[in-house]
């Protein structure tokens, strides 16, 4: 299974959901960076399952147990490996789908290429659980890229249909982001929680759109071709189970605009040149424009619901009904949107090593 990420910094994510723990090895970070613990711990409280009534009743307090790389709380320069140990499992819930494949799911492909010897319980190393180290990881880069006067922000743009705003291409409003559920428009909070409740009730779930702003950024940071900022970002960002979808400022959009309406035009500003619109997210030609990096991701809705589905039978080759038990998100939107600041956090933070950007 390929579960490493990067090119200066090399990041592996090992666990299983419901196995005795989950973790990740940093390598490639400079020695003397400093770890606030407490800051990270509460970016990890944002993601964690069991804190409010949207997500999964599954409890877990995600606190990482660092096992070598931090030193008196600076980086020392050896690998960075951190645990967090899962305490909260039912893996009896599991046991009808090693037979019968979760639509949705990896189950069915993963039998298939593992002959059966997969983890199925919560997923196993396919569950969005293992997003915990990944957010331990971008956790980390969050506070180290903040240093450089890089920082990552992220909302709820779409919740089942529902429109939360967009942030100013030009100049993102990340303090207006809700501190309990990350939306710019509160009203519009409040029509997507109910929708989650809505959901829940049915026994079903609902998806969404999550949008990612990336402020600080020099001019010319990234590669052409392979190595675009595009390419890093949306490799990291795929990483996330739930994700389906990735574009960058104006995106899909783009397509049905003329050139003339597309491009973002020119101007100074204190004798620098600077674009006037940022209908480019930020990028172009896989380089950082000085602008803004605006992207967006698809969130598919959990494909763990109560509703009866149909599946089928390995043993018996024949098609069955299957009703998934366990303890599900209705909606992994809300959750995720840490996440998706992790993700963007790494590739930003590799690409900044590549490049010989220094910490003081």
């Amino acid at each position: 299974m390929s579960s490493t990420f990067g090119d200066k910094l090399k990041l592996s994510i090992f666990g299983q959901s419901h196995g005795k723990a989950i973790g990740m090895t940093l390598d490639g970070i400079p020695a003397g960076l400093p770890v606030d613990p407490d800051a990270l711990q509460e970016f990890l409280n944002r993601r964690a399952p069991g804190k409010n009534a949207w997500s999964t009743t599954r409890k877990e307090e995600d606190r990482p147990e660092f096992l070598s790389g931090i030193l008196e709380g600076r980086t020392c320069g050896a690998p960075i490996c951190a645990v967090i140990y899962n305490q909260n499992t039912r893996s009896g819930d599991y046991r009808a789908i090693a037979d019968c494949p979760r639509p949705g799911h990896a189950d069915f492909p993963a039998q298939v290429k593992y002959g059966g010897f997969q983890d199925v319980a919560g997923g196993g190393h396919f569950s969005g659980r293992l997003t915990a180290p990944l957010c331990v990881a971008g956790g980390l880069c969050k506070q180290w890229l903040k240093m450089l006067g890089i920082e990552i922000h992220a909302h709820i743009a779409v919740l089942a249909g529902i429109g939360g705003g967009s942030f100013d291409p030009v100049a993102p409003e990340a303090d207006q982001i809700g501190k309990d559920f990350p939306v710019l428009d509160p009203q519009a909070g409040e029509a997507m929680r109910a929708a989650i409740e809505a959901a829940r009730a049915q026994g079903d779930s609902v998806g969404g759109i999550i949008e990612c702003a990336v402020t600080g950024l020099p001019v010319g940071l990234g590669e052409p071709m392979f190595g675009g900022m595009e390419n890093r970002i949306a490799s990291a960002v795929f990483a996330v189970p739930a994700v389906k979808g990735v574009d960058f400022g104006a995106g899909f959009a783009a397509a049905y605009l003329k050139g003339s309406e597309n491009n973002d035009p020119y101007t100074l500003v204190d004798g620098r040149i600077r674009p006037v619109t940022n209908r480019a997210g930020g990028i172009l030609g896989g380089l950082t424009t000085g602008m803004p990096l605006i992207f967006q991701a698809a969130i598919k809705p959990t494909p763990s619901i109560s509703k009866k589905q149909q599946s089928v039978s390995f043993s018996q080759n024949t098609v069955q009904t299957l009703e998934i038990k366990g303890r599900h998100d209705p909606c992994i939107v809300p959750r995720a949107v840490p996440v998706i600041e992790a993700a963007a956090a790494l590739a930003v933070m590799d690409m900044c090593l590549q490049e010989g950007k220094l910490w003081n």
